[in-house]
């Protein structure tokens, strides 16, 4: 009786936790609320629930990983308010013209994420880019948001390797991989998805163009982006804080291609260098002792990567348009500030997660998980796919699906021979495919910006960015199950 009542109580506490953070109640709020009401089912303390496990493991994950979200916000802001991100944005869409909008909307949107620019900097700069260009090429205003979605928040956040964006940094703790782990499978996976989406895409154009049926402006005007409700919907489906868009000091002038694309450049060459060559060769026996936390090289070395490549990435942007920061300060603060609200948002989805994880309920679903057929990488696919889905946050749930279970999945890693590398591309590309559900904050959010609703677009946005998802994972877990990784 009391393992059902446990049951019931976690069922009770995600499903408040869905439909209330769809309607835009703050997940701060809510997080640790439902979390104590789910603690009370089993029995436990409410109070001791929420400090000693809930924000345990919440400031567990600020600890670790707080220097990529406030890094990588002041990076994505400095190229915003540089001009590098309009000036990318401008060549991909001159470089293809209206004939081939869709292919330059995507292929601006993945220079931009896999560059390291946070997913709502590249949205604010691409959505107007993208009206005016199917404007101008006459294709549906409705096919908008997918288009911007399968360049934004698919193959570059979850499949191909070295990618910056938090979903592919989370589980190297968990498995002591790097952001390039199994990169041969993620190159597979990110040809899938750009060729399930685009094709779609452009049948989608094609079948618009027979019917006669060209750009809509009438359909409803966008929604204002700093509304709070928009607010709460974006921050934890991103590493930055919309409401400090429009904050700083953008400047009119635009630096060459060459110095907008410098930063992106420097980001992803000191990635390479430092994950692959740098790292590999330390010798840090010093991380043993209790004063750095007693840990090893091989368990930080992939967030120091990331966390030194933005940091030379952001003096990269800061010496290149000196001239153009007006106000460096201003735009700095700005940056800072907008990581804030996200990460601690996310790390109040990890103490959630972490409280049920404790639960004497808990073990019925981690069995089952377990227990499925197909082996470990289809549980650990299963499970980040419902976690994420469940929370609308695919770096939510992919860390309340590792810190639950992470140490399962590697004793089974061990036991059978599977390299660790082959999980963390399963759990990052699974992890991204049904976070982009209707009640995602990066789909609200996007939707709101485009001007148009569900109804009108939501069909192409799942086939776009769940669909091509899908069968990347599939195929790199058929592919990884069968030969390995690579």
């Amino acid at each position: 009786m009391s393992e059902a009542l446990s049951f019931l109580g976690i069922l009770v506490a995600l499903g408040a936790l869905i439909a209330m953070a769809y309607r835009g109640w703050s997940v701060l709020f809510l997080a640790p609320t439902l979390a104590m009401i789910a603690a009370s089912f089993s029995g436990y303390p409410m109070l001791a629930s929420w400090t000693q496990i809930f924000m345990v493991a919440a400031a567990g994950f600020l600890a670790q990983f707080f220097p990529l979200f406030l890094l990588g916000a002041i990076f994505a802001k400095l190229m915003n308010d540089s001009g590098s991100v309009r000036t990318i944005a401008d060549a991909m869409i001159d470089w293809l013209g209206s004939g081939r909008a869709i292919m330059a909307v995507v292929l601006a949107g993945a220079i931009l994420t896999y560059g390291g620019v946070s997913l709502f900097v590249a949205f604010f700069v691409l959505v107007p880019m993208a009206q005016a260009l199917f404007r101008a090429g006459n294709i549906p205003r409705r096919l908008v948001p997918a288009t911007i979605i399968l360049g934004t928040s698919t193959f570059t956040m979850t499949a191909l390797p070295g990618t910056p964006a938090i979903q592919n940094v989370i589980p190297m703790p968990f498995f002591g991989t790097s952001i390039y782990a199994a990169p041969g499978l993620g190159l597979i996976a990110a040809v899938i998805m750009l060729a399930v989406g685009l094709g779609w895409l452009l049948r989608a154009q094609a079948a618009a163009a027979g019917r006669q049926e060209g750009y809509d402006p009438s359909l409803s005007p966008a929604a204002p982006v700093d509304s709070a409700r928009m607010r709460e919907h974006t921050t934890t489906a991103s590493t930055f804080d919309p409401a400090e868009m429009d904050k700083g000091a953008p400047t009119d002038d635009r630096p060459s291609l060459l110095l907008a694309f410098l930063p992106i450049g420097v980001m992803i060459g000191c990635n390479l260098i430092l994950s692959l060559w740098l790292f590999p060769t330390w010798d840090a026996p010093f991380l043993a002792e209790p004063l750095w936390g007693s840990t090893s090289l091989g368990a930080v070395a992939g967030i120091w990567s990331v966390t030194a490549a933005l940091m030379i990435a952001t003096l990269a942007i800061i010496l290149c348009n000196r001239g153009r920061l007006v106000s460096l300060r201003d735009s700095i603060d700005s940056g800072a500030n907008a990581a804030v609200l996200p990460i601690i948002s996310v790390a109040s989805l990890v103490g959630f997660g972490a409280v049920i994880a404790a639960l004497p309920a808990f073990h019925m679903i981690r069995d089952w998980v377990l227990g499925m057929g197909g082996g470990p990488l289809v549980s650990l696919a299963v499970a980040t796919n419902l976690l994420a889905a469940l929370t609308g946050s695919a770096s939510g749930g992919l860390t309340i699906a590792l810190e639950a279970l992470g140490p399962t999945y590697m004793d089974i890693a061990a036991r059978t021979g599977t390299d660790p590398a082959i999980m963390h591309r399963v759990a990052v590309i699974g992890s991204g495919t049904l976070d982009i559900l209707p009640h995602n904050g990066a789909i609200v959010t996007l939707l709101a910006l485009s001007g148009v609703t569900h109804r009108e677009s939501y069909l192409d946005i799942a086939m776009a960015g769940i669909v091509s998802s899908l069968a990347a994972l599939v195929a790199v877990i058929l592919i990884g199950s069968t030969i390995g990784s690579f």
